[in-house]
């Protein structure tokens, strides 16, 4: 393990002079992806420090023990000693954890739907409900949420949502929101007082890069249409909506959200490709699915994951069997408790199954 870490600390270090240099600061891409890399290697290199740190201590306390011929010196030394073990024994689990292998797209951006299920026009509201819970959790987290695309419900809410999410360690933590969500509450409409389920499915897709999927233009079939909604007269008056077909998986993907045609394009090129890369992910997860059996859920959207019961004002989590009763705070964005055990739980599997 001290060998993998000090290989760490010089890697940080190498990224670190790399980031000071102008050439670097010039490219864009190159920064954002040295400066993730930078951010992430920077926990484990201030946790190897403190650890460091200790082993020093430990061998101070060792030396004092062994030669110190004050007897009153050589207990202090000893109680210290005894302490400093204990904090190396937590410092190196907490390195364990920290050192097991990252999912390769825990540092990248995503395309997160969210669309309506069983539940009719409550179901779309309750779209409406997570939709303004990952925006405030995004705000909590310094992240770029942007509206591509939008299906408005009749009576409020949404049918369907599709958004981008840019930031540090953005599908790492949005990754287990992927599944079904239920929500038990008593609609406006009825009049009996009765609790209605209603839900709603989440796709969370991690951005493709470039060189990660080649896709053939020749493949793609791009139709224009008038955008619809709100937007002032520029909407429908211009075919600035761009809709691509993917024609040899039939993926279709659409995109009104943006000023131009052009702009919509390129979001709507993001999208098809977080979708055509979703789909060979997929693939390869089905071929390791029979390794371990997670218990926070393959990201299949029939997973039923979570329940957000408002008489009660609870928040369940089904994967790791933890509830809340603090429901409004979780609608504003408070989402860093279940994403924290969440996370455990996939560590704690993960370290079981050796990977």
């Amino acid at each position: 393990m001290i060998d993998k870490l000090k290989d760490l600390k010089t890697r940080f270090l190498i990224v670190e002079e790399e980031l000071s240099k102008p050439e670097t600061t010039n490219d864009l891409k190159k920064y954002t992806s040295l400066n993730k890399e930078y951010k992430t290697l920077g926990k484990i290199v201030k946790k190897y420090n403190e650890y460091s740190t200790t082993l020093t201590g430990i061998d101070e306390a060792k030396k004092i023990i062994e030669t110190e011929k004050d007897v009153e010196f050589k207990e202090i030394a000893k109680k210290e000693l005894e302490k400093l073990n204990e904090k190396k024994q937590t410092e190196e689990e907490g390195l364990k954890v920290l050192l097991i292998p990252k999912d390769p797209n825990d540092e990248k951006n995503v395309i997160l739907e969210i669309r309506a299920g069983t539940g009719g026009d409550e179901a779309a509201l309750f779209v409406g409900d997570l939709l303004r819970m990952y925006q405030l959790y995004s705000e909590k987290n310094n992240w770029e949420f942007n509206v591509v695309s939008y299906n408005e419900g009749t009576s409020g809410g949404y049918k369907e949502i599709v958004c981008s999410v840019e930031g540090i360690d953005v599908f790492g933590k949005l990754k287990f929101e992927a599944g079904t969500h239920r929500v038990q509450r008593v609609p406006e409409t009825e009049t009996q007082g009765r609790v209605h389920t209603s839900a709603a499915t989440i796709a969370v897709l991690p951005e493709a890069e470039d060189v990660e999927l080649e896709i053939n233009t020749n493949d793609i079939r791009k139709d224009t249409f008038r955008a619809s909604g709100a937007g002032g007269q520029h909407v429908n008056k211009t075919e600035s909506a761009v809709r691509l077909t993917h024609e040899p998986t039939g993926v279709v993907v659409e995109c009104q959200d943006g000023r131009s045609q052009h702009a919509n394009y390129d979001k709507a090129m993001k999208v098809l490709r977080s979708k055509l890369y979703d789909v060979e992910l997929q693939k390869r997860n089905q071929e390791i699915a029979g390794k371990r059996k997670t218990m926070v859920g393959t990201g299949d959207r029939s997973d039923k994951i979570r329940t957000y019961n408002y008489p009660q004002g609870r928040v369940t989590d089904h994967r790791i069997k933890h509830t809340v009763y603090n429901l409004p705070d979780v609608l504003s964005g408070e989402l860093f408790t279940f994403t924290e055990k969440l996370r455990i739980a996939e560590n704690t599997e993960k370290m079981k199954a050796g990977e």
